[in-house]
């Protein structure tokens, strides 16, 4: 499958919104689809008329994780080049946590192993309340990757990451929304639209303030006070002298919206 093929993209304004598009295996990963996301994440980066991205999956299902057909391969090669292989996911979730635009992950279905690692990478998700999460790997005598444990560990305990990644234990949309990984639910079929209209809400807002307030997001969980205090005087110094804080101070005084896009364009 191509490049082309296996990562759709529709623009709906400012939000553009990729699909997995491998429906015949449940959206398994492969190196293609890594690298099609990628670069279509780098390019979002890149271009100021996009304000958000939303990922989503389709046939009614986000990711199933890798392609063990695949992965049973890979245990002849030698360790080095499975390490290189598995560079092609990592060097995605980079992408997910470094792309400057907002990314909302809309989870129907299921996202199991490295699908799950790909939902929880992504800044916002809203997930039907039947989908299925896990973090499967033990099921098939593997460990996770794709930045599982750190992502999950930024919301549960010690403890709850242990179960869930000794047991495997699938968990529904409802109960990873109670433990705070969901930003919102929703009735099966409706993930897409909700994120979009989430999207939609951060899309047109300042770029350079969304993309700080996405890094300092980023970085809370594992800085220290004084290292985030630092950080946030920083962007918000920064801030203080640039385009968008002039026009949206000055919108809130004029008792008008701010238009944020209007400084997009060029001249």
């Amino acid at each position: 499958m191509s490049s082309t093929d296996i990562l759709l993209q529709q623009r709906d304004g400012a939000v553009l919104v990729l699909t997995h598009n491998n429906p015949a295996v449940r959206n398994a990963l492969s190196p293609e689809f890594y690298a099609a996301l990628t670069a279509a994440l780098q390019q979002a980066a890149a271009d100021d008329s996009v304000g958000a991205v939303v990922l989503t999956g389709a046939g009614g299902m986000f990711c199933s994780g890798g392609d063990l057909r695949q992965l049973i391969k890979r245990r002849e090669l030698p360790e080095t080049e499975r390490r290189q292989r598995l560079e092609g996911l990592h060097d995605l979730i980079r992408t997910l946590r470094d792309c400057p635009k907002p990314v909302v992950a809309a989870v129907e279905g299921a996202a199991a192993g490295a699908g799950l690692s790909i939902a929880l990478a992504c800044d916002l998700l809203v997930s039907a309340r039947d989908a299925i999460y896990s973090v499967a790997y033990v099921k098939v005598g593997l460990t996770p990757d794709g930045g599982a444990t750190a992502f999950l560990a930024e919301f549960v305990s010690r403890q709850v990451l242990t179960e869930l990644c000794l047991t495997g234990e699938r968990i529904t949309g409802e109960r990873l929304h109670a433990l705070g990984a969901v930003n919102r639910l929703t009735d099966a079929g409706d993930a897409l639209a909700q994120a979009v209209h989430l999207a939609r809400q951060v899309a047109d807002g300042p770029l350079q303030a969304n993309a700080a307030i996405k890094a300092l997001c980023r970085s809370a969980p594992q800085a220290t006070l004084e290292e985030q205090l630092d950080l946030e005087a920083q962007h918000m110094v920064r801030a203080q002298g640039g385009a968008e804080s002039l026009e949206g101070i000055g919108a809130f005084l004029d008792k008008r919206k701010p238009d944020f896009v209007k400084l997009r364009q060029p001249g």
